[in-house]
């Protein structure tokens, strides 16, 4: 049988069919345009996401045997609101994760409800791009759309929807949008009552391996499948890339260098740190996560390059970076506002240390080392809750960088398992859909059999001291420069 994982992405969906022993037969990837009509403000179209996820699903299956094609899942990119009217039409464009505009909400969320009632309700605090506050802008400055709100979904849903029928999301995703009690994989009473909504306008909880509905007919007609292909409910992208890593079970990590940075950090059980530093999520594999996000990652490098530098061969920028650990310039890389663990939407990013000795090389050395820095920024939250990480899986584009992954070995002290296939959350996905399927009893049993690691970059003692130094003095540098943040 085959299995289709989707990953709806910020600039991409991204698709991939494998079979049921989880090789790769294609992958297909179909890009649509994201929308800045403010500063801050980040946008997009789910007309787009649905007519280029066809698009693709078509070329993907082209020289397939469509007969065996047996389900369709999901990884995407969380958080965003997706609001649907009565007659299902999109009422305005999605406001996507990486948004900023609602400060004022998430700062009455904080600071009048309070992080400890927050806490108390969703395992989580309000940060500037989870759904909740989207809803409190949307209900502020567009009544009259918030008035037509039949339904509210994130971003995979909606393919979900317009596929199935199935007005459904899953647990991990869910987590990120700051209205269910992740503890207890419920919707929260309380975060409803605030954001003004009914339990009728949000979409039905599933974990993630669950079957949601099978094709519509129309829809099934259309891509020549069987009616009866099922529809998998999926996972946020982290939770699906940490999937198609084998994250799943008990103190696996997973970093990833998409166009956002996470480390993902699996558990059994549920927990929250002091702080909330973290987001505390459920997990696409029945358990739980923790996880840090920040904002700007592999997209800080395509835009130190790309805008700056002007070039497109990342490689060649990268190929004289020799002297690691000795940089003296540092770059703080908040280009979007910062997530895990600092929560500012207002940050920036700044270089600092430069002297008329800088060379281009240590601006681009700098660029990839305050990634890493602030990746190891949540890792040493992690680690502040007694939990032990001694090696990690890595994916997302910037994990194709043999420079990067040795940073990250050396700055976090931890051992890099690099796998076959790094093709994150379209993997998970469609793994997802082999275990909904019944092709495997659960998701842990999938990765155990589907994903291979085939390299690992191990810590160097003396560069990893080099590299500790470094980031004692990198991590002064928020505190520092923190007020020239503030709006006044």
């Amino acid at each position: 049988m085959l299995y289709i994982g989707v990953d709806l992405g910020t600039s991409a969906v991204k698709l991939l069919v494998m079979d049921a022993t989880g090789d790769i037969k294609k992958i297909v990837s179909k890009e649509y345009p994201l929308f800045f009509p403010h500063p801050g403000w980040s946008e997009q179209k789910p007309e787009d996401w649905f007519e280029k996820s066809m698009e693709g699903i078509k070329e993907l299956t082209a020289e397939c045997d469509k007969s065996q094609v047996a389900g369709i899942s999901f990884g995407g990119q969380m958080h965003g609101l997706v609001a649907l009217d009565k007659d299902d039409n999109v009422i305005r464009p999605a406001i996507l994760w990486n948004d900023g505009r609602t400060g004022e909400e998430t700062e009455y969320l904080n600071e009048v409800i309070g992080k400890d009632k927050l806490s108390e309700y969703t395992a989580n605090i309000a940060f500037a791009g989870f759904t909740a506050p989207k809803i409190l802008w949307m209900k502020k400055h567009e009544p009259e759309n918030f008035e037509k709100i039949a339904k509210i979904m994130l971003p995979k849903d909606y393919l979900a929807y317009k596929l199935s029928g199935s007005f459904c999301t899953d647990v991990s995703d869910a987590s990120g949008m700051l209205l269910m009690d992740v503890k207890n994989r419920s919707w929260s009473k309380e975060m409803m009552d605030i954001c003004g909504i009914t339990e009728d306008k949000l979409p039905k909880l599933y974990e993630s391996y669950e079957v949601v509905g099978t094709l519509k007919k129309e829809i099934a007609d259309e891509l020549g499948f069987a009616e009866n292909v099922k529809v998998i409910a999926g996972a946020g992208d982290n939770a699906a890339a940490a999937v198609g890593t084998g994250t799943v079970g008990d103190g696996m990590c997973n970093i990833s260098l998409g166009t956002s940075g996470t480390i993902f950090i699996s558990s059994n059980k549920f927990g929250v740190d002091e702080n909330n530093a973290l987001h505390s999520f459920a997990h696409a594999d029945g358990h739980y996560h923790l996880m840090g996000c920040m904002l700007s990652a592999a997209s800080c490098n395509k835009w130190w390059n790309e805008e700056i530098l002007k070039t497109k061969d990342f490689a060649a920028e990268q190929a004289g970076i020799t002297k690691l650990g000795e940089n003296r310039v540092f770059y703080l890389p908040y280009l979007m506002g910062e997530r895990s663990p600092h929560n500012n939407p207002d940050a920036r990013a700044m270089f600092i240390g430069m002297s008329m000795d800088t060379t281009r090389e240590d601006m681009t050395q700098a660029v990839l080392e305050g990634v890493v820095f602030g990746l190891r920024d949540s890792l040493e939250v992690a680690r502040s809750l007694g939990i032990k990480i001694e090696r990690t899986k890595i994916c997302g584009g910037g994990a194709k960088s043999p420079l990067w992954k040795k940073m990250i070995a050396n700055i976090m002290n931890l051992k890099v398992d690099v796998v076959e296939n790094e093709e994150g959350p379209a993997l998970g996905g469609a793994m997802l859909a082999a275990v909904g399927c019944g092709e495997y009893p659960d998701v842990e049993t999938a990765a155990a059999k589907i994903v291979k690691v085939v390299d690992t970059v191990g810590p160097d003692e003396e560069l990893t001291a080099k590299y500790e130094e470094r980031y004692q003095q990198f991590r002064k540098l928020y505190p520092t420069v923190k007020c020239l943040y503030e709006k006044g």
